[in-house]
């Protein structure tokens, strides 16, 4: 499989022919209600959560297999797991935005100053676009994390061993040339960008997007029943601790509320005028294409698929216990962020539904 890069770290969409916002009519807002209780219905897991921002206007519906917490649903944090990406990507758009950095930066030099970087080295930009030619995780990973691996694998993974993996890495194939999913390369890219800004990633992360997006509600470590929601095995009944995700932090740490992540793709829609507003439009550039026909169409941070009336932009996660699916379109004003409380299993309705759900609006 061979990836066609784009350029970096991407700019300003293409918003020709975009339709100017419609207001929402009383009859559309009844519309989504229904459509939101039918996703959520169609979800078989104990605590489900859709949340719509149409043209500004939201829309929050819960429900679930399970008795009602006593902290509203909507009000709880979710882990989101690998849509925590979506954060990572917009951090790095903005330090390259600002001049800080840039998508070429070798990674292993930032970890290692007295490295040198090679002809052909890993950049922060193979990192973020899954072409640094890493696999998914370390090769000693699951011999570490198998005691724990119903519980909490990762944590039994630090961050140095992290970097440690990735400096003595055995390269399998040329960076840039295959696309192939990696926590990993990921994790490997926070803690390249960490090293270059001498600021731990929870500093990092809340100090240059968290914090100016307005973004108070969200962590990176696990609360407590009255603010985090319960996760659960593939059964739907039996209850899993908290992700703690050692040195993975910036491939899958982010836990949210669904307002809190309303309000984080809401920023995508329209960026005018909002703190970050360049790396906010950066994020929407395409800058890989893979697959037959370069079908397969990414940006820094987001999937992207077309529909009729423009791209529409995605990214789910899961954890062991809890399932999250974040999209928006801002050819229609539209955002949805999509949360629930059971492991992922086979013919799993939520990310189908969640799909169906944005890209029908």
């Amino acid at each position: 499989m061979t990836a066609g890069a784009l350029p970096w770290p991407g700019g300003p969409p293409d918003l020709t022919g975009v339709r100017p916002p419609e207001v929402p009519r009383a009859e559309d807002e009844e519309w989504v209600r229904r459509r939101l209780d039918a996703a959520v219905e169609a979800v078989d897991a104990p605590d489900v959560v859709f949340a719509l921002s149409r043209h500004g206007r939201r829309t929050v519906r819960t429900g679930g297999t399970a008795p009602p917490p006593p902290v509203p649903r909507e009000r709880l944090r979710y882990e989101l797991g690998s849509a925590s990406k979506t954060f990572t990507g917009l951090l790095l758009a903005h330090l390259t935005d600002t001049g800080l950095l840039s998508g070429g930066e070798p990674a292993a030099v930032l970890l290692d100053p007295a490295r040198r970087p090679g002809a052909e080295p890993v950049t922060l930009a193979h990192l973020i676009t899954h072409t640094s030619g890493l696999p998914a995780l370390p090769a000693d990973f699951f011999v570490r994390a198998l005691p724990a691996w119903r519980t909490n694998p990762y944590a039994r993974y630090p961050a140095e061993r992290v970097v440690d993996a990735f400096l003595r890495r055995r390269r399998h194939h040329r960076p840039g040339t295959r696309w192939h999913y990696s926590n990993f390369g990921v994790a490997v890219l926070g803690h390249a960008l960490t090293a270059a800004t001498a600021t731990p990633w929870e500093e990092l992360l809340t100090g240059r997007v968290l914090g100016p997006l307005g973004l108070d509600g969200i962590t990176l470590v696990p609360g407590s029943p009255d603010t985090d929601a319960i996760g659960h095995r593939r059964d739907g009944m039996t209850p899993v601790p908290p992700l703690t995700v050692g040195g993975f932090q910036a491939a899958g740490a982010v836990r949210a509320t669904a307002r809190d992540l309303l309000t984080f793709l809401e920023a995508h829609l329209d960026p005018s005028g909002l703190p970050l507003s360049g790396a906010l439009r950066a994020v929407r550039r395409p800058v890989l294409r893979r697959g037959l026909g370069h079908r397969h169409v990414h940006t820094v941070a987001w999937f992207q698929h077309p529909t009729e009336q423009g791209p529409m932009y995605f990214h789910g996660g899961a954890t062991l216990g809890q399932q999250a699916f974040l999209g928006y379109r801002p050819d229609i004003g539209t955002a949805l962020a999509g949360l629930c409380t059971r492991r992922f299993r086979a013919r799993d309705a939520f990310v189908p539904t969640a799909y169906a759900l944005l890209a029908e609006m």
